[in-house]
């Protein structure tokens, strides 16, 4: 194992074990945001200090800090401490930590750890992806939408798309007879992705922070992830799918049946 993967599963698991007793505390309250609040920040703390231990000359930043320059000699850590905060709040338990290491403007290293199911999802860049130590496999059988299951993500603060050109497209992937599944966390739909539990995922106006991880993951589990013309400008667009090649392609030649802004 990478000993930075070693020292990255170290810190997530130390977040994790403190984030799940957070949740599930009797005093818990599903209204109070600051309690919220406090439990990301000392969940991002305990990955931070952890890294910093072993790297103190790492950049360790939360995807909620200013944006840092990317330099070409920077070793930057993007943490994620509750992906799929409305879950939480809520008191669902779906919802995920997610940690990955830049190295010169590019994804080395992956963590997606779901610390209710104490599910841990890992890559180092050419080495595959794991869930617990087992080497994952995509789900290469689905070759057609009918029947497939895929998660999307939605924002509602993105402005790029009009509503019809959205209802447009959910209405096109229904017509397919694709099943919908929407989780509220995008980095365990990714995960799921990878893990073959789902066919699918694509969502309009991601952040790069929160695809980082998870893109690398689909990849070295056998898929792809491309922007909705097909093409790796993703992270300027902020449209992103991630299937098996199969997949996307099927997917891709939907989505050219309607017209909106694919860039």
């Amino acid at each position: 194992m990478h000993p930075m993967l070693n020292i990255a599963i170290r810190a997530t698991r130390k977040a994790g074990n403190f984030i799940a007793k957070c949740y599930e505390t009797p005093s818990y309250n599903q209204e109070n945001n600051e309690f919220v609040s406090f439990v990301q920040q000392q969940a991002a703390q305990r990955i931070i200090e952890t890294i910093h231990q072993s790297y103190p000359t790492h950049i360790v930043t939360t995807k909620y800090d200013d944006a840092i320059p990317e330099k070409e000699s920077d070793m930057k850590w993007i943490v994620d401490p509750i992906n799929g905060i409305n879950n939480f709040l809520k008191r669902l338990p779906h919802f995920s930590i997610s940690v990955a290491l830049r190295v010169k403007g590019r994804t080395e290293i992956a963590i997606i750890y779901d610390p209710i199911r104490n599910e841990l999802f890992t890559t180092t860049r050419g080495q595959g992806a794991q869930l617990n130590g087992y080497r994952l496999r995509m789900n290469n059988k689905t070759k057609d939408l009918t029947g497939s299951t895929i998660s999307t993500l939605l924002s509602i603060e993105q402005k790029k798309h009009s509503p019809h050109e959205l209802s447009q497209l959910i209405m096109l992937l229904i017509n397919k007879k694709m099943n919908f599944h929407c989780s509220g966390s995008s980095a365990l739909d990714f995960a799921y992705v990878a893990a073959g539990r789902l066919d699918s995922f694509f969502a309009i106006a991601i952040k790069k922070q929160d695809f980082w991880g998870g893109e690398m993951l689909v990849s070295e589990a056998g898929g792809l992830v491309t922007d909705l013309s097909g093409g790796h400008d993703h992270e300027i667009s902020e449209n992103i799918i991630a299937a098996h090649p199969m997949m996307i392609k099927a997917l891709l030649k939907a989505i050219g049946e309607i017209k909106m802004d694919k860039e």
